[in-house]
């Protein structure tokens, strides 16, 4: 028997959402980066500029999903001695610090597999995560982890690309909770000058398909790509940009991350929210 889609902070996030108002965002961190024990602070800097939710990423050796951006920060993370035990504590301090936004990891099969499923799932949902992401689980093979994410009340986010056909998309949308991950792209992560077609219509094909909210990734970087999406998208998860930005002036990481957000968010529009 399949466990129940938990009901996680996503859903209260995404029902306060201001009718009409541009995407929620959703900043992406790589934990331990810059520096092994930057995440809490980055997390309240996201709360503090009234982003709709976090996400985490949880950095692996053989990123097959990640652009070079993501790739960099993540070997400078496991340099600096992340390892999954480590991000999961980490969240769960920040929790305990007063994060109280919904939060997502992206981490990959493998060391969750090392870790022992049902312990992550555990752990997770002890740390204070609300959903999963695991770029290199196909839908084939994903209901053992699904079961044992959603029989603790974690949320596995489902990916969809422009490149999913219609009846895979059907079956994809199907098992998902939390929010659906649209990729904007077809390739890895980095930011992009525009909203590609292809991403709009991708997200329309999804509300055919499902009520579930709707956050377009990869590629996204500034207020005009979230005006282009009023209408498409619930959410944009913004994370090659902002890494980048950080990756400017590591020692100050805090006050770089809440200035992109901030701008990218819009004043009038995190007023709004």
């Amino acid at each position: 028997m399949s466990a129940q889609v938990p009901d996680t902070r996503f859903s209260a996030a995404f029902a306060a959402r201001t009718p009409g108002a541009p995407p929620g965002l959703i900043p992406y961190f790589t934990a331990g980066y810059p520096k092994l024990d930057n995440l809490g602070e980055l997390l309240l800097a996201a709360q503090r500029c009234g982003c709709l939710a976090a996400e985490v990423g949880i950095p692996f050796s053989d990123p097959l999903a990640d652009g070079p951006t993501i790739q960099r920060t993540g070997q400078v993370a496991l340099g600096n001695g992340m390892t999954l035990a480590l991000a999961l504590e980490q969240v769960r301090n920040a929790r305990a610090l007063g994060v109280t936004l919904p939060l997502a990891v992206m981490t990959y099969v493998n060391p969750v597999l090392s870790f022992g499923l049902e312990a992550f799932a555990r752990a997770a949902a002890a740390a204070g995560i609300d959903g999963a992401i695991f770029p290199d689980l196909p839908l084939d093979e994903a209901s053992d982890v699904r079961e044992a994410m959603h029989a603790a009340g974690v949320a596995v986010i489902p990916l969809v690309a422009p490149t999913t056909t219609t009846d895979r998309l059907a079956r994809i949308c199907s098992t998902g909770a939390g929010f659906v991950y649209c990729v904007g792209v077809t390739g890895v992560t980095g930011a992009r000058r525009t909203v590609a077609d292809d991403a709009i219509a991708l997200l329309d094909r999804v509300r055919e398909l499902t009520p579930l909210p709707r956050a377009l990734g990869f590629g996204l970087s500034n207020h005009e790509h979230l005006e282009a999406l009023c209408g498409h998208a619930e959410a944009a998860v913004v994370g090659s940009a902002l890494l980048d930005r950080i990756g400017e002036d590591p020692d100050n990481p805090v006050a770089v991350a809440e200035a992109f957000l901030t701008a990218m968010i819009g004043e009038g529009a995190a007023r709004a929210g």
